[in-house]
């Protein structure tokens, strides 16, 4: 039964992303804002199926202060990617360059607000990411990282790659660290188990810190969850 709803989700859910792809054009001559409007929408979709197809549900524990901050968050899989444009309603993402360069879906996510990255391009790619956040920092959103760079395991806790150091520093933003157990639940594979995803908010880290106390601050935080918890009934 669980892989059958998982094949039913992915069923149901990427034929719907090319739909509301396509509602981002047709948004596009009405501003951005209808454009984020529609993206929303997407996030919802996505937290409707995963609630009643697959039974994930979301356990926020914290709250997530308005206003421009960096938000870091733990990567264990797809689902926060997702789930924390929902929860904060309009960040700026960084992401992959790939995804940002996709066909039709990319172009969504550059009119959107993204920050791309190519992680392998070193010290020119920190450059181009830099100069996007402070483009980012004038909206006046939120800016959304992921800053171990990649999906790890539960029980993995990687360093912090050093783009996440060089954007703190360039937009003096204070951090809301977000720890996420995600991976209990949801892997690389095509199977998604049913129970409780829990997305903890730690203390905000205040900006102007140097750079191994915001990154030990960020790390501690981000991995605070008991990651082999059971799952919720």
């Amino acid at each position: 039964m669980i892989l059958l709803r998982s094949l039913l989700f992915a069923a149901i859910f990427y034929p719907g992303t090319i739909a509301y792809v396509a509602g981002c054009f047709l948004a596009l001559p009405f501003g951005a804002a209808r454009l984020r409007d529609v993206v929303h929408a997407w996030t919802d979709f996505h937290g409707w199926l995963c609630r009643n197809l697959l039974g994930i549900r979301t356990h926020l524990d914290g709250r997530i202060p308005a206003g421009p901050h960096l938000i870091a968050v733990k990567h264990q899989s797809m689902y926060e990617t997702i789930e924390m444009v929902r929860l904060t309603r309009g960040p700026i993402v960084v992401l992959k360059r790939e995804l940002s360069r996709l066909p039709l879906f990319g172009w969504a996510t550059r009119r959107y607000g993204v920050i791309p990255v190519d992680r392998e391009a070193g010290a020119s790619a920190l450059r181009e990411m830099l100069s996007a956040g402070q483009a980012a920092l004038a909206t006046g959103r939120p800016v959304l990282i992921f800053p171990e760079g990649t999906r790890v395991r539960p029980g993995e806790a990687p360093p912090l790659r050093s783009g996440f150091a060089g954007l703190y520093r360039a937009l003096k933003l204070p951090v809301v660290p977000v720890a996420v157990d995600s991976g209990r639940l949801w892997g690389r594979g095509l199977v998604k188990r049913p129970g409780v995803i829990t997305f903890r908010v730690g203390k905000v880290i205040p900006a102007g810190l140097k750079r191994p106390e915001v990154e030990a601050a960020v790390h501690e935080a981000i991995n605070s969850l008991e990651l082999t918890a059971q799952p919720r009934p």
